[in-house]
């Protein structure tokens, strides 16, 4: 199937305005491009475009781009070596994907890199942006924190390592001649600021608020409501499933059962239960009863497609739906993968289902397979394909998370929110996302209904339900303690299309106005401007009361510009504007002495014609 024309999108189009200005000089000053994109709006053709801008200018030698997974670095090199792309923009730039070896781009244009890369060698990539002007892309720089006090303590493993990225690409980013800043998201689920960008003042009692105004930046926003308006992004029908778990809970006084439950998993407010239940529900039935939904709802879009398309059973072919797994551990992945691969013939399960996870030596194969080949049709994973996996097939997908942050929730979402260009047309593709329907996820969906996932919007703070005590708040990465699942089911499903309330598209531009009636305003225009000197003038004594002044100051307008106002062309009412905008009529009452018109006119306006018969009344 052939791919049709490229065209870009909104804020495609304003970065490329963008760095044709900057390359011109009418742009000069800006040295930072922030753009936020919503997760699956088109973010990664955006280094593409600036790269082949400032390159072809001479502003920049080289382009970098730093990913924060190993498995992105292909995706980007493939961003650069589109045909489609290169035959739109007449690019022939090229880049690669580089370890720390010296002279990483090798008489490329650039090359792109890893966070754990720069990391393990800083002064090799900052070496090589001061030895070149060069364009730094920094993907995803949500997962950069600003780095903190000196021996402050970072917290868990990932922060720390999250640190360590920050520290490694500060003086890269600073060696850089330009930088472009792409997220999905510019909140960090932990409060913190994010390295490199530009925050407000702290105030008392708020979050960081970036400052979207700082001297030499400029910001380029695209929400999920620009992207549906346009059509860039896929509509969302959600599969709410509810259930019930119970589970063994530890250290219980003498007499206590130590079991608990069953518990609602959708109780309607987020309770000392919710991270429990959810956490058993994960691991028990309840997860094989959601397996089984989002299964069999890939297996009837398949054969829905091959219907239309005539395929028979066997032919692989791109374009019918796959689906996406995403479990909260290694070891729920890989019960997933033996439960989905059970529901299918030998042969086929091991074709059609791969796992990709950090601790599988074939992940990023698995990763290539399912991006780029109609099989598998099925990948489970736990966080290697959620954020940036591009792969516009994914119509489905199982949402087996514990996590509950809204950044990492928009990321797993857009992976099914992508147009796929082999599937047909628009109108006849769309999302499903099969979840838990705990009180947290039901929260994230009302957000992303109501604010229409807008990329750039003020941090607020998060309230927690009453119900829930201090002592039993959690952060994503937290595991309740002391439990031991015990079983689980699914109780309910209820389907909930997310009906987007589309922000007001821009007013189009106003139609050219009629010539009478710009006419009849600049008249009116006229009118009021004569008026008002004529107040003012009688109320600052600068003339004598008495008689209709506004009618003399008419009159002298009309003498002064040589015609009156009902009789002059546009030009000429423009005119007649500004020369009252730049002298007084008060000063060019001698225009009337000894005026038998103006004379005549003023009688008649006092009701004193003819002046003879008025004598003998």
């Amino acid at each position: 199937m052939t791919r049709p024309a490229p065209s870009l999108r909104s804020h495609q189009r304003t970065l490329m305005a963008l760095v044709a200005a900057m390359a011109n000089g009418e742009a000069g000053h800006i040295r930072d491009i922030l753009a936020a994109v919503t997760p699956g709006g088109g973010k990664s053709l955006l280094p593409v475009i600036a790269a082949h801008g400032l390159i072809a200018a001479g502003v920049v030698e080289r382009v970098v781009w730093v990913v924060p997974r190993d498995s992105l670095r292909l995706q980007a090199e493939e961003a650069f070596a589109d045909p489609l792309w290169r035959a739109a923009f007449g690019h022939g730039l090229s880049v690669r994907a580089a370890d720390n070896e010296r002279d990483p781009a090798r008489g490329l244009a650039g090359y792109i890199t890893t966070y754990q890369a720069v990391a393990a060698a800083p002064a090799l990539h900052r070496a090589e942006a001061q030895a070149h002007r060069t364009l730094l892309v920094i993907d995803e720089v949500h997962h950069l924190p600003a780095p903190g006090r000196p021996g402050a303590d970072e917290g868990s493993a990932e922060e720390a390592e999250a640190g360590a990225w920050s520290r490694a690409m500060l003086p890269v980013m600073e060696a850089a001649a330009y930088r472009l800043y792409l997220s999905g998201t510019l909140e960090r689920a932990d409060g913190k600021r994010i390295l490199g960008l530009p925050y407000q003042p702290a105030a008392p009692g708020r979050g960081p608020e970036l400052d979207l105004d700082a001297p030499g930046l400029a910001v380029i926003g695209y929400s999920r409501a620009q992207a549906l308006a346009e059509r860039a992004v896929l509509p969302v029908t959600f599969g709410a499933i509810d259930g019930e778990a119970s589970w063994l809970e530890g250290g219980r006084i003498a007499g206590d059962s130590p079991r608990v439950g069953p518990h609602r998993l959708g109780a309607g407010s987020v309770r000392v239960t919710t991270r429990p239940a959810l956490f058993t529900a994960l691991r028990t039935g309840f997860a094989r009863d959601l397996l089984s939904e989002a299964f069999h709802a890939t297996k009837r879009l398949r054969a829905r497609r091959r219907a239309e398309r005539d395929l028979p059973p066997g032919e692989a072919v791109r374009g019918l739906g796959k689906l996406l797994v995403v479990a909260p551990d290694q070891a729920s992945a890989r019960a997933y993968l033996e439960t989905l691969r059970s529901w299918m013939p030998a042969g086929q399960g091991m074709r059609d289902v791969r796992l990709a996870t950090s601790g599988q030596g074939d992940a990023h194969a698995a990763l290539a397979a399912f991006r780029l080949t109609p099989e598998p049709a099925i990948l489970v994973t736990v966080a290697m394909a959620y954020e940036g996996l591009d792969a516009p097939e994914v119509a489905v997908v199982a949402a087996l998370t514990h996590i509950r942050s809204r950044p990492w929730l928009e990321q797993m979402l857009a992976r099914a929110t992508r147009v796929d260009p082999h599937a047909g047309a628009y109108d006849t593709q769309q999302a499903l996302v099969f979840h838990p329907d705990d009180p947290l996820f039901a929260r994230f969906r009302l957000e992303l209904e109501t604010e229409q996932g807008s990329s750039i919007r003020p941090r607020r703070e998060r309230p927690v339900s009453a119900v829930v005590p201090e002592r039993t708040r959690w952060r994503d990465e937290d595991e309740p303690a002391g439990i031991t699942p015990l079983e689980s089911n699914a109780i309910g499903l209820r389907y909930a299309l997310l009906r987007p309330r589309l922000a007001e598209p821009a007013p189009a531009a106003p139609a050219p106005e009629l010539p009478s009636v710009t006419e009849r305003t600049l008249r009116q225009r006229l009118a009021a401007a004569v008026a008002a000197q004529a107040v003012e003038d009688e109320a600052s004594l600068r003339v004598p009361r008495g008689g209709n002044l506004a009618h003399r100051y008419n009159a002298v307008l009309k003498r002064v510009l040589g015609k009156g106002r009902a009789t002059m062309t546009l030009p000429e009412l423009e005119a007649a504007l500004g020369w009252l905008e730049r002298n007084r009529l008060s000063d060019h009452l001698d225009c009337l002495d000894g005026d038998a018109r103006y004379a005549w006119s003023a009688r008649q306006r006092r009701g004193r014609w003819p002046p003879e018969r008025a004598v003998r009344r």
